[in-house]
């Protein structure tokens, strides 16, 4: 696969990416690093974004999280691995990225666990951070950033 723009190479791009990097920083403010990067891993993998999943997956072990963690996001309904608060922000993070899938959107019943775990403030976060990393997953797959050459905190030097 051969990547068609680099972005952070363009001057606007870049400026673009930054402030990216700078709402992410926000919301990990808001919320532990381990939740966010499930809902970005989560994501990613649904949206075939090689780059991001890549990145989110190191992220994740970088974070201290297990390999048996790490590899089971993928099919965490069927793991003993994620506690009740991790399994409503994954439901939350696939509901709210398989839009045209299930015209229902998010359901009650994923919108309920959400709430009995995370505060109003936690869950503006989620909402968010879903938003941008299915936004950050469409630049991936357009521009086909390849995955593979991610370095655990590069996110945050971004930022800076």
């Amino acid at each position: 696969m051969t990547e068609r723009l680099n972005m952070f190479a363009n001057q606007l791009g870049a400026r673009i990416g930054k402030r990216f990097a700078g709402t992410a920083m926000l919301i990990e403010q808001a919320l532990p690093k381990v939740v966010v990067e499930l809902v970005n891993l989560r994501v990613s993998q649904i949206n075939g974004c090689g780059y991001c999943t890549d990145a989110h997956a190191k992220e994740l072990a970088h974070a201290g999280q297990s390999a048996a963690r790490v590899n089971l996001v993928a099919t965490w309904r069927e793991s003993t691995v994620f506690t009740e608060a991790e399994r409503a922000v994954l439901a939350l993070a696939e509901e709210g990225t398989r839009l045209a899938d299930a015209a229902t959107g998010v359901s009650d019943e994923t919108w309920a666990e959400v709430r009995k775990h995370f505060d109003e403030d936690q869950v503006v976060a989620l909402v968010s951070q879903i938003g941008m990393i299915n936004a950050a997953n469409r630049f991936g797959v357009i521009l086909r950033t390849p995955g593979g050459s991610y370095e655990p905190g590069a996110f945050a030097a971004i930022a800076d």
